[in-house]
């Protein structure tokens, strides 16, 4: 016999039951990552996320190299946004120097920063067709992420880490001429996306006309993203209602970028806290309610178009004069000090803590990436799911997992 009050209700997820295998690393998407899944069935119990050891040790670096000889590993550990990893930094450091950008350098960093958010919105969007076994997106993305990975290699000369960014400016002022041989290449693939062809005097070699018109190529080979993908059944019947996240869960668990946003709460720093020259152009902070995966997606997707929006103001109006501080490119030395600085960089709001000795090196800096403050999602939206569905839980974040061990 037993008594009453020694029933009790217990939930196979609570068992311990089950089968544990490795999801990863070897997987063509989660990168250098594994989750390590417990299903029964095809129902998961728990999905533990295990981040690779591929950057650790950045924070500890920048306590032995100096301010400007940190910046090309800090922009390491996200490739694809290059610039919004180091904007938050040099934002940190002007803050300590207590200087300020000049007026053209104000302008070209957002240029150069939402560049790389459209790049990595690409490839987002590219690895999310292979994750739902779409390949015809992967192969769209990466052709069309070509044009902005040329913009940035003809202002900063590197094609994907830049080293461009520097505190008190940017490393050198934007070229006046791309080569005319692209251009002429260029002219068909307008015609194609738009429906027409430039004319003469607004597609020319001269760099400001020609960004204008990859804008608005881009701005065209989008509305076919949305028929690919977007509008697609068989991605709907992958995303929508998979991975569905609150608003007030969002908050509870601090995360950031699309996730956040799809859940109907409209945090952006760009809009929120303006560095540089974004208080001064207009364009709009896409939201959703559901919250879902797909939900995920369209916010990616609508900021992409928000990024080309501000390209289009910050090169019309794009003001003459220098475009860094005078100062000695490599032994600066900053105040004794601490700062903290923020950015909204392409997978989410990134958080640098710089502390200063007065010496030609930092004394402490800490990094808060955009992805390792999604990473908690993972697991959360994973337990109870099926497991074909752990892979748009998974990449709708927007997270990289090369961010998430500094």
């Amino acid at each position: 016999m037993y008594r009453q009050d020694e029933v009790k209700e217990a939930s196979f997820f609570d068992t311990g039951e089950g089968l544990v295998f490795s999801y990863g690393p070897q997987h063509p998407g989660t990168g250098h990552f594994r989750l390590i899944v417990r299903v029964i069935g095809d129902t998961v119990l728990s999905a533990e996320p295990d981040p690779g050891f591929v950057h650790r040790g950045e924070e500890k670096l920048c306590e032995y190299k100096t301010w400007i000889t940190n910046i090309p590993h800090l922009e390491r550990p996200a490739i694809l946004d290059a610039a919004g990893m180091l904007y938050p930094y040099c934002l940190a450091v002007e803050k300590l120097m207590g200087v300020e950008p000049p007026l053209r350098a104000r302008y070209i960093r957002p240029i150069v920063a939402e560049l790389n958010r459209i790049g990595s919105h690409f490839y987002y969007f590219a690895l999310y067709g292979v994750f739902l076994g779409l390949t015809t997106p992967f192969m769209w993305a990466f052709g069309d992420r070509e044009f902005v990975v040329d913009l940035v290699q003809f202002i900063g000369g590197q094609r994907i880490t830049h080293s461009y960014f520097v505190p008190g400016g940017v490393r050198n002022d934007v070229p006046k001429r791309v080569p005319s041989g692209l251009v002429k290449q260029f002219r068909a693939w307008y015609r194609d996306a738009t429906g027409r062809s430039p004319s003469s005097d607004e597609l020319t070699d001269d760099f400001q006309k020609y960004v204008l018109r990859v804008m608005e190529f881009l701005d065209a080979r989008l509305d076919h993203y949305w028929d690919l993908m977007l509008n697609n059944a068989l991605f709907m019947d992958r995303t929508v209602n998979v991975g569905k996240l609150t608003a007030e869960e969002a908050a509870k668990l601090g995360v950031v970028g699309v996730t956040l946003r799809a859940t109907g709460i409209k945090r952006d720093v760009r809009i929120d806290e303006p560095y540089d020259a974004y208080g001064e152009f207009k364009f709009d902070v896409p939201v959703r309610t559901e919250g879902d995966s797909y939900a995920r997606a369209v916010v990616a997707f609508e900021e992409m178009r928000q990024s080309i929006r501000i390209i289009t103001q910050a090169v019309e109006g794009l003001p003459d004069g220098p475009v860094k501080n005078k100062q000695h490119p490599v032994n600066i030395r900053v105040p004794a000090g601490e700062a903290i600085a923020r950015a909204e960089a392409a997978h989410g709001e990134s958080v640098y803590y710089v502390r200063s000795d007065g010496t030609d090196r930092p004394y402490r800096v800490r990094m808060l990436t955009a992805s390792f403050r999604n990473l908690i999602v993972i697991p959360y939206l994973s337990r109870g799911a099926k497991l074909a569905e752990i892979p748009a839980i998974y990449w709708s974040q927007n997270v990289w997992p090369v961010e998430w061990d500094r």
